[in-house]
């Protein structure tokens, strides 16, 4: 199931991601999944910067909240107990996640550097959840059985807004 492409990112969509990165949006072609206020929460990035570079990383997560949840529970050890979930039933929904990733950053450029590669360790190890819960918020429930449970297992929400905090925070 390939979505793109998604919604054009707006100039004040790229400057908010940038303020959420820390610094200036490279080479943003969609806006994949919004907080629930409308804030971008995952873009897709072409598969090649412009600078020339390979780029595997289709969807990128970039709202504070939830990459600090994410790192939560990557600092907390939850990867290892991931990656042992995927045998059986869940390794082959996994293996279908890669290629849905693959092909949904293909429809941006085929980039023969990268043929083949998804991202987040995708589909045989989990490598980063980051990417993992970037897919999984662009592409839907069901889709990435990884990322929907890291991103369950989260202390974060797409349903809730956090971006005020953050900006207060951030201020």
């Amino acid at each position: 199931m390939t979505r793109p492409p998604f919604e054009t990112p707006t100039a004040e969509d790229v400057s908010i991601v940038s303020r959420q990165l820390g610094r200036p949006a490279r080479d943003v072609v969609g806006i994949a999944a919004r907080c629930a206020c409308g804030a971008p929460t995952v873009v897709s990035t072409k598969p090649r910067l412009g600078d020339g570079t390979p780029f595997p990383t289709f969807y990128y997560l970039t709202h504070p909240a939830a990459t600090a949840a994410v790192s939560t529970l990557e600092a907390e050890g939850e990867m290892p107990g991931l990656a042992a979930l995927l045998v059986d039933d869940v390794a082959d929904q996994y293996r279908a996640a890669h290629e849905d990733y693959i092909a949904d950053r293909e429809t941006y450029g085929v980039v023969d550097e990268i043929a083949g590669i998804s991202a987040g360790g995708m589909p045989d190890r989990v490598k980063c959840l980051h990417a993992l819960v970037g897919h999984a918020l662009a592409a839907g429930p069901g889709v990435n059985p990884i990322g929907d449970l890291a991103l369950e297992r989260s202390a974060w929400s797409p349903l809730v807004c956090e971006c005020a905090d953050y900006a207060e925070a951030a201020g």
